[in-house]
């Protein structure tokens, strides 16, 4: 019973991230070093970043006819730090029940690990990736802790998979995300699961 939901809760997921993907943000990413080389490194992140569906969680989205779609004016900015959390019904996750859930943006995930929020990914120096470096960056996505050595990085984020990208891929999803405009949102701090 449970291997069949935790199936059916995966393939839905599958099938949403697919979804999302499909719509890729409509920013037109700047080019900070102004050459053909970073011009380059920059489009293959952007190419990156559409592919790994990372607009899924991290982007705010819009509802359209079409369903939600990343909102163009705060791409990849994370989880509102303006909308309220809501509350998780008793007994809706458990050994029995579901094993996750999501705000209807995706941006903030509910699971046994507490609750997690996107993490803000524009080049914004107080609340996004504006202070961090490349290497911290690539050591993020190697380690699965933040900033290579802090806490853990929480479920959904497939770090795991990103950690066997190359290093040249990084740094092109990483010069992407800094080409991006900074998008200021102070995205809240993990919560732990609640005791029983």
């Amino acid at each position: 019973m449970i291997r069949r939901s935790l199936a059916v809760f995966l393939g839905l997921l599958a099938l949403m991230a697919v979804a999302y993907s499909q719509s890729e943000t409509k920013t037109q990413p700047k080019n900070p070093g102004g050459d053909a080389a970073d011009a380059g490194r920059v489009k293959r992140g952007a190419y990156l970043v559409m592919l790994g569906g990372c607009n899924d969680c991290h982007s705010p989205k819009v509802f359209t006819a079409q369903g939600p779609q990343p909102d163009p004016s705060k791409p990849l900015s994370g989880a509102p730090a303006s909308t309220p959390l809501p509350d998780v019904p008793p007994n809706l996750l458990g050994p029995n029940a579901w094993g996750a859930i999501c705000t209807n943006d995706m941006t903030a995930w509910v699971g046994p690990w507490g609750v997690s929020f996107a993490a803000n990914l524009t080049p914004d120096e107080a609340t996004g990736l504006g202070s961090w470096s490349e290497d911290a960056f690539i050591q993020t996505m190697r380690t699965g802790k933040h900033l290579g050595t802090g806490r853990d990085i929480l479920p959904p984020m497939p770090w795991q998979g990103l950690a066997r990208m190359t290093d040249q891929d990084l740094k092109a999803i990483f010069a992407y995300l800094k080409s991006l405009p900074p998008v200021q949102n102070q995205v809240p701090q993990p919560l732990d699961p609640p005791s029983h």
